[in-house]
């Protein structure tokens, strides 16, 4: 079989270094790579280590082999197109069209998927012109990343930071899973809790659970590339920070839901995969708590934390906002899905079957999608992005 062919442009920022990592993730994983380069980002990688590592020819300008007319063929025989980094001034001439050198006429002329992730100076980044070209460009099609937050350039910080090169490689390898098809989530926010919540008994130890969080990060990357807009609320996972998705900490049942309703409040979509405590320490120690010989330990008084999922289910922030919560189960997963879901009052309801050996913290799951219209959606067992995209077309479904 022929390999997808992937086409990386290079616009000129510092963060062109970082592309190479990208680019090796591409071709290890069977992508027939070329890059094009700006003219500009030649003076922060050189067109030789772009071609050594892609083993394939890099140009810049349409005048280089004329024959093969280049600024078409590019463009038109790529299965995906991505951009990293893309600066302030490649999304404005992606914007509106303009084509000056080779990137640019490669972007007017794919017809396949195109994924820009942007690095640039907050200042540059929240500027109105920068804004509106990143949202014409959505409305056309386009996923645009939303850059991450850290260290910039210099001694600031911010965001606008080129977001990890294997989560962007993670977004483009969805994004190519799913082919042409337009961006079903573009102009959508979509509020995702993911991890285990812990409930502090002193300095040193909590109340957990087992919960990775990684069902909540597949929901986010995939997500992304299929066009949201992210808010990703996590809670003691330690995994990386999925590209594209603004992250949110939380710790406790409490300021998870603190996090989750204001976020919520312009959300399309709130989707509750966290693992939260019903129960929390009804006193917290501020020291250590000390074992005493020939002592038993004083009994454990438990109090309730919040219901979030049923609470942002009863109280929707605005007309149409869809709720999904998870069931995590030991028994009878079935028959206690369907009474929770009836409970909780959300529009889907993923139920699986947890245990030591089960779904927490693997790479797959197994789950049945209950729907509040009494549809019923099983997903067999495979991998978590599987699921994820599973939810995320049961709730396209419901827009449309």
């Amino acid at each position: 079989m022929d390999k997808p062919k992937v086409v990386l442009g290079v616009s000129g920022g510092i963060a062109a270094y970082k592309a190479c990592e990208l680019l090796r993730r591409l071709t290890e994983s069977g992508h027939d790579v070329r890059v094009v380069p700006t003219e500009a980002s030649l003076n922060f990688v050189g067109a030789a280590t772009w071609s050594a590592l892609s083993g394939n020819p890099v140009q810049t300008e349409v005048w280089e082999s004329v024959h093969e007319v280049p600024h078409v063929r590019i463009g038109q025989s790529a299965d995906l197109v991505v951009v990293a980094p893309a600066t302030a001034d490649m999304l404005a001439k992606a914007a509106h069209g303009l084509a000056d050198d080779l990137l640019t006429n490669t972007l007017l002329t794919a017809r396949c998927p195109v994924v820009f992730a942007p690095a640039m100076h907050t200042e540059m980044w929240e500027h109105p012109a920068t804004q509106e070209n990143v949202a014409t460009l959505r409305r056309r099609g386009a996923v645009v990343i939303e850059p991450a937050v850290g260290r910039l350039t210099g001694v600031d910080t911010g965001k606008g930071r080129l977001p990890d090169p294997g989560e962007i490689f993670e977004v483009c390898r969805r994004v190519l899973t799913r082919g042409p098809a337009v961006p079903d989530l573009a102009g959508r926010h979509v509020v995702i809790s993911a991890g285990g919540t812990r409930e502090p008994l002193d300095p040193v130890r909590y109340l957990g659970n087992r919960s990775s969080g990684k069902q909540g990060y597949a929901l986010a990357r995939t997500a992304v590339a299929r066009g949201a807009r992210v808010t990703l609320i996590e809670a003691n996972t330690g995994l990386p920070d999925p590209a594209g998705a603004d992250v949110l900490r939380a710790g406790s049942a409490v300021q998870l839901r603190e996090a989750v309703l204001k976020a919520a409040a312009d959300a399309d979509v709130v989707v509750m995969a966290a693992a939260v405590a019903d129960f929390r320490p009804a006193r917290y120690v501020t020291g250590k708590i000390k074992k005493k010989d020939g002592q038993e330990p004083a009994p454990l008084t438990l109090v309730r934390n919040p219901d979030i999922l049923a609470e942002v289910a009863a109280d929707r922030a605005r007309p149409g906002q869809i709720v999904v919560g998870f069931a995590a189960e030991t028994d009878d997963v079935l028959a206690n899905g369907r009474e929770k879901l009836r409970r909780k009052a959300c529009d889907l309801l993923v139920v699986n079957e947890v245990g030591e050996r089960k779904t927490f913290g693997s790479e797959e799951n197994e789950a049945v999608v209950l729907g509040a219209d009494g549809s019923e959606t099983a997903v067999p067992f495979g991998p978590k992005e599987v699921l994820a995209d599973t939810v995320w077309d049961l709730v396209a479904a419901r827009f449309r």
